[in-house]
């Protein structure tokens, strides 16, 4: 009987499982949310700085590279927020960041000046995020197609039908 009234005190009590990843999920936005505001401001200093850049004599290296600079900042900003809107990393848009974050190195040091085992090594990663973006692609269209009795889990329910949508993945290719 003592038992018995210990666990239904326990069911009510604030320490209950579903009100701890309730309270530790806020926590987590709160965090994304301060880390959105960081880039916002970090991307506004970086725009200045490269508008006041424009009033000396031109360095194309320098402008090229804070554009690709603020570009990356931007995705992140943008793979913070599908995070913040979904609770789930976009695969996509983090595969993006890499891409322009590997370009722009290969980019601002110029093909003929990166050695040929970096440049190799460059070529070798974004061939890698590629096949990530097409294995993406057609794991979204075989899972949309309603091939989804094979990875559906058998105990719960909700969580099969929470999946199935793929929110914010409308991509064409």
């Amino acid at each position: 009987m003592r038992s018995e009234s210990f666990l239904k005190m326990l069911r009510k009590s604030w320490f209950t499982r579903n009100t701890i990843v309730r309270n530790l999920e806020v926590f987590q936005n709160f965090i994304i949310i301060s880390l959105c505001v960081g880039l916002f401001c970090v991307m506004l200093i970086r725009l200045g700085e490269m508008y006041v850049s424009l009033l000396k004599p031109l360095n194309f290296q320098v402008i090229t590279s804070d554009i690709l600079f603020i570009l990356i900042l931007v995705e992140l900003f943008r793979l913070l927020i599908i995070y913040l809107q979904e609770q789930r990393i976009s695969v996509g848009a983090a595969v993006e960041v890499s891409l322009v974050s590997a370009l722009r190195e290969v980019i601002l040091k110029g093909v003929l000046d990166v050695p040929i085992d970096r440049l190799l090594g460059v070529c070798v990663f974004l061939t890698v995020l590629a096949g990530l973006l097409l294995v993406r692609v057609w794991m979204f269209r075989y899972l949309s197609r309603g091939n989804l009795a094979n990875f559906a889990p058998a105990n719960d329910k909700t969580e099969s039908t929470e999946h199935r949508d793929f929110p914010g993945e409308h991509y064409s290719f």
